[in-house]
């Protein structure tokens, strides 16, 4: 099986001791992930939903063992979901911090891909709370740019990736970015268990 269940990657998440606050944080991703996938428009070239909500779920999922020795949590990650088998997931984990390819023209066609949709989601959520990009690129420069002008350079330029993905996404929907707090708030789904 390429795609975990909702029940294996709540699994995955105990076997590799899941931090509360991190598990918390990665529900809320899923939630503005499969929020997008599930609002988007079905004319276009959308992922599937089960990936995008598993690779949302387990984006994190090496965050815990990377806090004890330093490794790379997304690398990591993609490499667990490969040994567990889940091949179609690995790219989301693998590039939710930074997206390797950036393509404007595709998004413009309204196609996108679930390691996108995965990435924009987690720059929407800081620890369990949905903010604007602005607020969570701040955060992220206050907390990893190490006050280091080339480390902030390279997260500004991520973030501008994001920006840029955030205005394809949101020109086929019929609410602003700004909505999207309230809605996921006011939502019924529950990835929880």
């Amino acid at each position: 099986m390429a795609v975990p269940s909702l029940t294996q990657c709540y699994q995955l998440m105990e076997r590799y001791r899941m931090l509360p606050n991190i598990r918390r944080h990665s529900i809320v991703v899923a939630r503005v992930a499969e929020l997008l996938v599930d609002t988007l428009p079905p004319k276009l070239e959308l992922p599937d939903r089960n990936r995008v909500v598993a690779g949302a779920l387990l984006h994190d999922i090496a965050k815990t063992p990377c806090l004890d020795n330093g490794c790379e949590h997304a690398l990591l990650g993609a490499v667990l979901c490969e040994e567990h088998g889940f091949h179609e997931i690995a790219p989301c984990v693998a590039e939710h911090v930074l997206l390797k390819h950036h393509e404007p023209q595709r998004y413009a066609r309204g196609h996108f891909l679930a390691r996108e949709i995965v990435y924009y989601a987690d720059k929407r959520v800081r620890h369990d709370q949905v903010v604007s990009l602005e607020e969570r690129l701040d955060y992220i420069i206050k907390h990893y740019g190490n006050n280091d002008p080339l480390r902030h350079r390279l997260i500004r330029e991520n973030f501008q990736k994001c920006i840029d993905l955030e205005q394809h996404l949101f020109q086929w929907l019929d609410f602003p970015p700004e909505a999207v707090p309230e809605i996921i708030a006011c939502g019924k789904r529950n990835l929880a268990t």
